[in-house]
C-alpha cells in the first residue's frame, strides 16, 4: 500500500532513503531547514570560487556504484569522476613529506624506501584489509543493527580476535617507522575514534585508501548531492527547503504528523535524517528512546574548525589533498578524546580542489579548504578561530617554502557554533558517533524508534556509522526496514 512518508533533512542518508522509498511507490516528501539541500555536504560559492563545505574525500567508489545500480543507473550518468594521482601527500616537516601514489605497487615501493622490509609487510597487511573490506562493506554494513547475531558469520567467526584488538597495536607491531605508522592510522580517523580505540577489523579502511584509491567528482562532492537530488525527483520525491521542523506529533503511540514552519503536516511514516539527538528533542520527553545521560556517555566523532580561503595565486608544493602531521599526533588526539580542549599545536588537513578542478577557482587562483579536528562541545569564538588560522597558515608557509598571507582574497570559517546552528548537531560534532567496539552495529542508536510506531531514523549517529558511503548505506537500511514493517 502506498504510504505518505515525510523525511526530515536532506543529507546523503535522507536522500538515499527517499530514493529507495519512492522506488517502492510511496509518496515521499523531504523537509530541509536550510535554503539548500545536502545537509553537511552543502556548497559555498564566492567571487568565482567554489568550495565543498563538508566532505571532500570520495572513497569507496563501489558503494556509490551499488547505490546508483539499485536504480538502474551509474554515477557517470550524473557526474564525472577523476582519480587523483597522487592520492594525497603527508607533510612531516620542512621538505619532509611522503607522497601516496594512486596504486598499491607504488605505495609498497614507497614504504620499502622508508623502512626496509615494510613493503612486504604492507602487502600482507593489505591482503588482510581487503579480506575485511569484502566482509564488511559487501555484507556486514548492509545489515540493520537489529540483533548481535548479524555480526556472526563463518567469516567473522574466523576473525573474532580482530574485534577485540585495536588498529594502533596491529600497525605498530608490523611497522616501526613513525611516518608509516601515522599514514596507516590516518584512514581510521574517518571512523571518528582514536586508532587505539578502533577494533582491528576496521583496517578495511586501509584498503579503501590504498586499494581503491582517492577520487574527485568534477565540481566537487556537491555533484553527488545534485545527482541524488535529480534521481530523487525522477522517482517523484518532493523536496522543500527553508522548512524548519518544530515538532514530531505522536497520537496513541504512533508518529502522525510534523509541525513545519508552524503548520501541521500529516504522515503515515516519519523518517528523520537530521541529528538523532536533535530529532528526539522534537518529541515529547516520554516518547524519547534515549536520555540525555545516554548521549553524554557516548564517544562522539570530532568537530572541526574549517576555513574556506580564496588565494590570488597558485600555491606550490601541495597536492589536491595534503595532510600536515608535523606536530605530535598523539597529543592532538588526547586533546580531542581524552582531555577535550583546544590543541596547542594541531594537525591539520588542506584540500586544494583547484589543483584538479578548474571550476573550483578563477584562472591563476587557488581555492583552499583547511580543517582542524577538534573535540565537540568546545567554546567557539571568532578570536580563537583567528588565532588558529594564524597558526596553520604560518606553518603552511614554512613547510611549503612560500609566502601566502598577503595573497588571501577572502576567508570564511565554520566551527562548533555553526554545526549546532546549521545542522542541530549534538555538541557541534562534525561526523556523528564514533565507531568504537561498544558503538558498533547493534550497539548504535536504532533505525526504528523503540517507543514510537512509524518513526524511523537514518544518518551517521545510527547504523552503520560516520562517513559518506555509510550514509548512503544507512538510507538503504532504513528504507528496507520500513518496507519490512509495513
Amino acid at each position: 500500500m502506498r504510504k505518505n512518508i515525510k523525511i526530515i533533512g536532506s543529507g546523503f542518508s535522507a536522500l538515499a532513503a527517499a530514493c529507495y522509498l519512492a522506488k517502492e511507490g510511496n509518496k515521499v516528501t523531504i523537509y530541509e531547514k536550510n535554503s539548500t539541500i545536502g545537509g553537511r555536504a552543502r556548497q559555498l560559492k564566492k567571487d568565482g570560487f567554489t568550495f565543498d563545505i563538508g566532505p571532500t574525500w570520495y572513497w569507496m567508489p563501489d558503494v556509490f556504484e551499488r547505490f546508483f545500480n539499485d536504480f538502474g543507473k551509474k554515477p557517470s550518468d550524473y557526474y564525472e569522476l577523476i582519480k587523483l594521482s597522487p592520492a594525497y601527500q603527508v607533510y612531516f616537516g620542512v621538505n619532509e613529506f611522503v607522497t601516496i601514489a594512486d596504486n598499491l605497487p607504488e605505495i609498497i615501493t614507497t614504504f620499502e624506501s622508508i623502512e626496509k622490509g615494510s613493503g612486504e609487510k604492507l602487502a600482507s597487511f593489505m591482503k588482510e584489509a581487503q579480506s575485511n573490506y569484502d566482509i564488511a562493506i559487501k555484507d556486514l554494513v548492509y545489515r540493520p543493527g537489529v540483533s548481535p547475531l548479524e555480526l556472526i558469520t563463518v567469516e567473522t567467526a574466523l576473525k573474532v580476535n580482530q574485534f577485540f584488538g585495536n588498529i594502533s597495536k596491529d600497525i605498530r607491531r608490523r611497522f616501526k617507522n613513525k611516518k608509516l605508522v601515522q599514514i596507516l592510522e590516518f584512514p581510521v580517523l574517518f571512523l571518528g575514534a582514536k586508532p587505539s580505540d578502533t577494533p582491528s577489523f576496521y583496517n578495511f579502511m586501509n584498503f579503501a585508501d590504498f586499494g581503491l584509491g582517492t577520487w574527485h567528482p568534477k565540481n566537487g562532492m556537491y555533484s553527488v548531492v545534485l545527482a541524488m537530488e535529480q534521481l530523487a525527483k525522477e522517482l517523484g520525491v518532493t523536496i522543500n527547503v527553508n522548512s524548519n521542523i518544530e515538532k514530531i506529533e505522536v497520537t496513541d503511540g504512533k508518529a502522525t504528523a510534523l509541525v513545519v514552519n508552524g503548520e501541521k503536516v500529516a504522515a503515515d511514516i516519519i523518517l528523520s535524517g537530521a541529528d538523532y539527538h536533535h530529532s528526539e528533542t522534537l518529541l515529547d520527553e516520554k516518547h524519547r528512546a534515549y536520555s540525555e545521560k545516554y548521549w553524554e556517555k557516548k564517544t562522539f566523532a570530532p568537530s572541526s574548525l574549517l576555513f574556506y580561503v580564496g588565494f590570488d595565486k597558485k600555491i606550490a608544493n601541495v597536492e589536491h589533498h595534503s595532510l600536515f602531521f608535523d606536530v605530535d599526533f598523539d597529543v592532538h588526539a588526547q586533546d580531542i578524546y581524552d582531555n577535550p580542549k583546544w590543541p596547542k599545536e594541531p594537525l591539520f588537513y588542506a584540500s586544494f580542489p583547484s589543483k584538479t578542478d578548474s571550476n573550483s577557482a578563477p584562472e591563476g587562483k587557488e581555492a583552499a579548504i583547511f580543517l582542524i579536528p577538534l573535540a565537540p562541545g568546545l567554546n567557539d569564538t571568532n578570536e580563537l578561530r583567528e588565532q588558529y588560522f594564524e597558526k596553520i597558515i604560518t606553518r603552511l608557509e614554512k613547510l611549503t617554502a612560500q609566502s601566502l598571507k598577503n595573497n588571501i582574497i577572502f576567508k570564511e570559517s565554520f566551527c562548533v557554533n555553526d554545526f549546532i546552528k546549521d545542522y542541530n548537531s549534538y555538541k557541534g560534532n562534525a561526523y556523528g558517533m564514533a565507531n568504537t567496539l561498544l558503538q558498533t552495529a547493534f550497539l548504535r542508536p536504532k533505525l526504528k524508534s523503540k517507543k514510537v510506531k512509524s518513526l524511523y531514523f537514518t544518518g551517521q549517529l545510527t547504523v552503520p556509522g560516520p562517513g559518506v558511503p555509510p550514509a548512503l548505506i544507512s538510507g538503504k537500511l532504513v528504507a528496507d526496514l520500513i518496507k519490512k514493517h509495513r
